[in-house]
């Protein structure tokens, strides 16, 4: 694989991108912490975001994934960021994604020591005239879990200092491969518009999908919700060690 480590590894469309966000004690997420970053805080606060978002047109290295390169995603994530040299590189820590195809979630796991599962999910979404309609929904042992929002059709530039944009300007992912091996991949696309929220329903079964350590969530209102139509991204293929 050695003349595959300068390309890229995936593309697609990310879409209609729910963002839920907690503010947690920064102690529940020390435990998931990969070594050589630290926590990155809004406003002194630690964020975990249960997300979801379509996935379309995915290619891996270029070649389409037939009949499943379109499928819902839904993940919970934190914030971290990593000093290299006299900047900070900004990114998150996965603590589960979640998607419908096994094959998907196998070769995430295989290739990149990431943490997905698969379980049925399924999506809808309405436009109108005024509003936009998008639920998402997963099914872990417990029974369907979900989260819907309606938000307007109007999308106009993040704030900057604003929560939407501590959420959103991440673009590295960190993997936690062992205690003492970490690695770091880039995520790529433009910086995003956003919708206003105008109203959220959210059950998700926290220590079903996540564990006993966010279990309290399943009975939290979110700090925010905010959402963003999206847009092409890649994922590059090399990761470094760090």
């Amino acid at each position: 694989m050695d003349n595959l480590k300068t390309k890229t590894f995936l593309t697609a469309r990310w879409e209609d991108l729910i963002m839920a966000n907690y503010s947690v004690s920064p102690e529940i997420l020390l435990p998931y912490l990969p070594k050589g970053v630290e926590l990155d805080l809004f406003e002194g606060k630690a964020y975990v975001s249960l997300v979801g978002f379509m996935f379309k047109s995915t290619r891996l290295f270029g070649i389409p994934i037939p009949l499943m390169g379109t499928f819902e995603e839904i993940n919970l994530r934190f914030y971290v960021r990593r000093k290299d040299g006299d900047t900070f590189k900004r990114g998150v820590v996965f603590i589960n994604e979640t998607v419908p195809y096994k094959i998907v979630a196998f070769i995430a796991n295989k290739l990149y020591k990431e943490h997905y599962i698969s379980i049925p999910t399924k999506s809808k979404i309405g436009i109108s005239n005024a509003v936009k309609t998008v639920n998402f929904q997963w099914k872990p042992k417990t029974g369907w879990n979900k989260i819907t929002i309606t938000t307007n059709n109007i999308s106009a530039p993040m704030m900057g200092n604003s929560i939407e944009e501590f959420i959103f300007e991440h673009y590295y992912g960190y993997t936690r491969v062992s205690d003492n091996q970490t690695q770091e991949y880039r995520v790529n696309h433009p910086r995003w518009n956003i919708n206003q929220v105008l109203s959220s329903d959210i059950h998700c079964d926290f220590r079903a999908m996540y564990g006993n350590n966010f279990a309290f969530l399943s009975d939290t209102e979110p700090d925010s919700v905010i959402f963003a139509e999206g847009s092409d991204v890649s994922v590059d293929w090399k990761r470094r060690d760090i």
